[in-house]
This record gives structure tokens, C-alpha cells and sequence, in this order.
């Protein structure tokens, strides 16, 4: 078995603050979602709401009753507030790297991954639709540690030799302006071994969404009338969630981008980078991908089938 996972890192900027964890009280049975971005956080909230309410009655929009901690713009007193009152089993999102949160061993960990390039690609939607308040917001709340959230330049080619190659942080080798999509899962990758911590690929959740689900809930502890089961697999299916994204995305989040939840909701589909990135581009992510343990890369780009 492997070490225990150990905080080292203190993760700040004008998205992040990690430190807002040392103010959270854990639970046993918490359910912590782990992602960089753009890999599945949405998705994965998306299905431990409708497993923890099966029979479609969610008190609220996922997003909500699923609070980013570490997002520095939402008063942390207000997210604390929210948790405490849950009486329902919680299930916390994150964007902060193992290396830089505490670790919980009654907690679940859910570290959810994606094709570096699949990410890049929603992460254009992301970024590129942003509304002026969301950049006030970003840049104007005090605490902010380092520069201010650059604006979306537009010039995709530029926007990805930045991310592909470049850091926010000194420790990071990628992810500018963001944080690193290509270490965040190895931060749980190296500690896989533990029984409460699990990771999953997007590849995999949309190949077979039941499967997976199933797997998930055996590793929650949820158990679920089977009479009611294909009913919380449809309400997870992203068809389903695009036709109404106000049941998963709540004001907290549309605010930020220009047309709202169903900018946020975007296509969730993979290699719209084909044709997008050409040969230099690529080049630069094999470089970016050869740094990285084998195992772990093709994990990383594939999901399960690269270790069967």
C-alpha cells in the first residue's frame, strides 16, 4: 500500500485558494469530487446527486447542493454555512490537486480525468465565453494571490502553446492560466491503491455510463432499487441534462458565461480537436505527454482500455 497522501502544496490564484480547507469539518461518510477542469466535474455531481436522491427528487441544482469549496469568489463562510445545514450525505467539489488538500481517510475521493486535448477543447468554451462580471469577480474580490485571470485572447494556436507548455505555478509544467490538468490526476494516481480513492475517465463514462455507474455506487456504498435504476441513468445521460441545464447548473454558475447554463452544458463530446491542432500543436502535447510515467499517460489520453 502506498504512503497516505500528504498536504505540501499551498494551491492560490485569482480561481483557487486551498487554504479555505482548513476551515471545512469532514464527515465520515463525505464524498469529496476531485478534478482539474473540463474532465467530467458536472457529470460526475451530475450522478452521486441523482444516486444519493434516486427517485428523481433532488432538493435543488446539483451544482448548489454540490459547492465548489476552494473557489475563491464564493464567500467561504456562506459554503461552510451550506455544508453544515445538509443534513443528506454531501458531496464536495474540487479543483485543488491531492498535494494540496487534506486528507480524509473516512472521506471518498472521486478523481475524475480526460484526454488532455478533449480538455483544452471544452476548456475554449470555457474560458472563451465568459462574462465581463466574471472577470470583476475573478480580478476585483480581495485575497487574490498573484496576477489577475487574463481575458480570452482568441488565438487558439497562442492559447495552447501557453497551456500545453507553460504553468501558473513554479511546480507546473502546464495549465496556464489555469493550474495543471496534466499532474492533477497523477496526484491520485500515485496513492490509487488506497480504498478510498478512485479514479475515473470520461472516456469511460460515456462508452458505458451504466457500467460505470454501477461501479461508482458499489464504491459509495449506495444502493439503489433496481426498479429505479435505469431512471437515474437517464437523468445522468448528458442528453438528458442538456435539455434542461437549470436542474444541474445553478445561478452560482450560469452568471459566468454568456448564454448561461447551456454555454456551461456545452457538446461533451471528444476529439473535436481533430483538425484544430495541427502537427507543431501536437508535437508540443507528445513532448508535454512523454514527461509524464507511461502507465499514467496512456491512462491519462485513453481511460481503462490502455491497461487492459
Amino acid at each position: 500500500m502506498s504512503n497516505l497522501p500528504r498536504r505540501t502544496r499551498v494551491y492560490q490564484n485569482h480561481h483557487l485558494d486551498s487554504t479555505r480547507w482548513n476551515w471545512f469539518t469532514p464527515r465520515p461518510d463525505d464524498i469529496i469530487i476531485a478534478t482539474s477542469y473540463k474532465a467530467g466535474t458536472t457529470l460526475m455531481q451530475t450522478i452521486v446527486g441523482n444516486m444519493l436522491f434516486p427517485d428523481g427528487n433532488v432538493p435543488g441544482a446539483i451544482t448548489e447542493l454540490s459547492p465548489w469549496l476552494d473557489f475563491r469568489m464564493f464567500p467561504l463562510e456562506l459554503v461552510l454555512g451550506q455544508l453544515e445545514a445538509q443534513q443528506h450525505r454531501r458531496y464536495i467539489k474540487t479543483h485543488t490537486p491531492l498535494d494540496g488538500l487534506p486528507y480524509y481517510t473516512e472521506a471518498k475521493y472521486l478523481c475524475v480525468s480526460r484526454d488532455p486535448r478533449d480538455v483544452f477543447m471544452s476548456l475554449l468554451n470555457h474560458w472563451g465565453n465568459h462574462t465581463p462580471e466574471l472577470y470583476m469577480g475573478m480580478n476585483g474580490v480581495p485575497g487574490r494571490v498573484g496576477d489577475e485571470f487574463p481575458h480570452f485572447s482568441g488565438d487558439i494556436k497562442a492559447i495552447w502553446r501557453d497551456w500545453i507548455t507553460r504553468g501558473w505555478f513554479d511546480w507546473e509544467s502546464d495549465g496556464y492560466p489555469y493550474w495543471s490538468h496534466l499532474s492533477y490526476a497523477q496526484t491520485f494516481w500515485d496513492h490509487r491503491d488506497l480504498p478510498n480513492i478512485r479514479l475515473v475517465h470520461y472516456n469511460d463514462l460515456r462508452a458505458d455510463l451504466d457500467s460505470e455507474m454501477r461501479g461508482i455506487a458499489d464504491y459509495l456504498g449506495i444502493e439503489i432499487p433496481e426498479e429505479l435504476w435505469p431512471d437515474v441513468v437517464r437523468r445522468c445521460t448528458f442528453e438528458e441534462v442538456k435539455k434542461d441545464p437549470s436542474k444541474v447548473v445553478g445561478e452560482g454558475i450560469a452568471f459566468a458565461f454568456k448564454g448561461g447554463g447551456d454555454t456551461f452544458i456545452n457538446k461533451g463530446t471528444n476529439k473535436r480537436w481533430v483538425g484544430v491542432l495541427d502537427g507543431e500543436d501536437l508535437a508540443l502535447y507528445d513532448e508535454a505527454m512523454a514527461k509524464l510515467p507511461a502507465d499514467y499517460a496512456a491512462w491519462l489520453e485513453n481511460g481503462a482500455s490502455a491497461l487492459t
